[in-house]
């Protein structure tokens, strides 16, 4: 039986009142009206981070075709520069992808030697909402992965898809019934939500996804991954700035979810797009906000001058 159904028991055994918070080996426990249950150990997201997606690592992927620019032997360089963790997007809905996760033998071969260096692996997905078994199928595959007795430190959800619902409620009510799901699914292991940033929801564009739901699913996830994109941003709105950009969505990311100590780790980005003094900023906002963590979008893109800055030196 897992620790935390072992520990449901114990706890109902003894006969607490229904809708308790009890502490318990590191996992917060949530009894009665059937909330999901989630964990205060947040490790697996802290320190400086680094991102993969299958179109750098998985053979079939890359545009034009060829090796794919990020192999099993890249975790040496990760290391090198210093990454704690490896956000690798584990799962993909799509038809070259035949099983509910990527390649098992390549995604084992990252797991293994990421392991192996001491750098923890966040898996990744991007749900698409229009086929909740389905996405509950990828995620399920992910928290029960294995390679050679090694499994994810933890899960991550891409919450940016809006073709597959384009009708805002529907997808809203689609996202809050499967963030519960994944959250039972994968257990004692913490949830992170990977959101577009507040500022593009309500200053950019809020029609791209009107009245995000963030304290629907704010129960279900551990720690709040916002795209702090600001090479996306035009220089006029002031927010093209490393330092403004992620400053101003960690704040609204807490204000939005209710929780002013809530664990946020920004995403900063693009990388080939971004200055240093950007990247010095990024890390400043980051460390000013008491994020527990931070990244830049992507590992591939990341040049070798800017790991320092990262590191926060």
């Amino acid at each position: 039986m897992p620790r935390l159904l072992r520990g449901r028991a114990l706890l109902l055994a003894c006969g607490l009142i229904a809708g308790a918070f009890v502490l318990a080996g590191g996992v917060v426990n949530r009894v009665g009206a059937g909330l999901p249950t989630r964990t205060d150990d947040v490790r697996a997201f802290e320190g400086l981070g680094t991102w993969v997606d299958v179109y750098d690592y998985v053979p079939g992927f890359p545009e034009g075709g060829g090796r794919p620019p990020v192999s099993v032997q890249s975790i040496d360089d990760m290391d090198a520069v210093g990454v704690k963790t490896l956000y690798l997007q584990a799962a993909q809905d799509d038809t070259r992808i035949t099983g509910a996760t990527v390649a098992p033998k390549l995604l084992g071969a990252f797991l293994r030697r990421a392991h192996a260096r001491g750098i923890r692996v966040v898996a990744w997905y991007l749900p698409k909402f229009s086929d909740i078994p389905a996405d509950l199928r990828r995620i399920t595959a992910l928290a029960r992965f294995r390679s050679g007795g090694e499994r994810f430190d933890g899960i991550a959800l891409d919450i940016e898809w809006t073709q597959g619902v384009p009708d805002p409620a529907t997808r809203n009510a689609a996202l809050v019934r499967l963030t519960k799901r994944a959250r039972r699914v994968v257990d004692d292991r913490p949830l992170g939500a990977i959101v577009l940033d507040p500022v593009l929801l309500e200053d950019v564009n809020p029609k791209y996804w009107p009245r995000f739901p963030w304290k629907q699913v704010a129960g279900a996830f551990d720690v709040w991954l916002p795209m702090t994109y600001w090479t996306n941003r035009e220089t006029a709105s002031g927010f093209r700035d490393g330092f403004v950009y992620a400053d101003e969505n960690i704040r609204r990311v807490r204000k939005r979810v209710g929780d002013a100590d809530a664990a946020v780790h920004p995403i900063g980005g693009i990388a080939n797009q971004a200055s240093t003094d950007d990247y010095r900023g990024f890390v400043r906002a980051a460390q000013r906000r008491d994020a527990i963590g931070w990244s830049v979008y992507d590992f591939n893109t990341t040049t070798s001058a800017v790991w320092p800055w990262l590191r926060g030196r």
